[in-house]
């Protein structure tokens, strides 16, 4: 994976087969990303890599980062629990994204027509930056679906070991059973995961 943020433009993230090559997401969309690029560093925001992709900072705190992919390129806000979208632009990153926090380009020119609502949305983030302003915590209850209250129900030590299992791994089970969208399915999922949450370990735990 890449370093040096100056490869992201010429080779790509390097986290692909694909990296360096004609066929590398970034190629379709460099003008844009460089146009991204220009915003960024003309607002003073200092330029680095984080998880393989350029990352923009204002006093030590992460501000925004860029993305390609095959259908669009992105500018995703970090913290965006402490923007306000005045302009409804922001997008979530998937269907369980509980923050929307990028905006979606399909086309190049795209970024020079919102280039004042970059500017304004990067600079709400430098401003909370400099003031220390961090996001609230928000604990989210998640619903325990039927079928598990009734596996529960009738199987003691099944009951117990979820019990005794950390906040995190239980919401991990929580999650993935909530995703299913029929109850035979959530049925299976829980037999399957019987053995792992007597044994105490969360859904992703070898």
């Amino acid at each position: 994976m890449i370093t040096n943020p100056d490869e992201f433009f010429i080779k790509g993230c390097g986290r692909c087969a694909r990296f360096a090559t004609p066929d590398c997401s970034t190629r379709p969309w460099i003008k844009g990303l460089n146009e991204l690029r220009r915003i960024c560093l003309a607002m003073d925001l200092s330029e680095t890599v984080k998880w393989a992709h350029p990352v923009y900072m204002h006093v030590g705190r992460n501000i925004a980062l860029f993305g390609a992919f095959r259908g669009d390129f992105r500018l995703s806000f970090l913290n965006p629990g402490l923007l306000t979208d005045s302009e409804g632009v922001l997008e979530p990153q998937g269907p369980n994204s509980q923050t929307p926090s990028m905006i979606r380009f399909t086309a190049v020119e795209q970024v020079g027509e919102m280039e004042p609502i970059i500017r304004a949305y990067l600079q709400q983030l430098m401003d909370s930056a400099e003031a220390g302003t961090r996001v609230p915590k928000v604990h989210r209850e998640i619903e325990i679906p039927e079928e598990l209250i009734e596996a529960i129900d009738s199987d003691p030590e099944l009951a117990a070991a979820f019990q005794t299992l950390t906040p995190g791994r239980r919401k991990s089970y929580l999650f993935n059973l909530n995703q299913a969208k029929q109850s035979a399915t959530r049925i299976a999922r829980i037999e399957k995961f019987r053995h792992r949450i007597i044994a105490g370990k969360g859904l992703m735990e070898r």
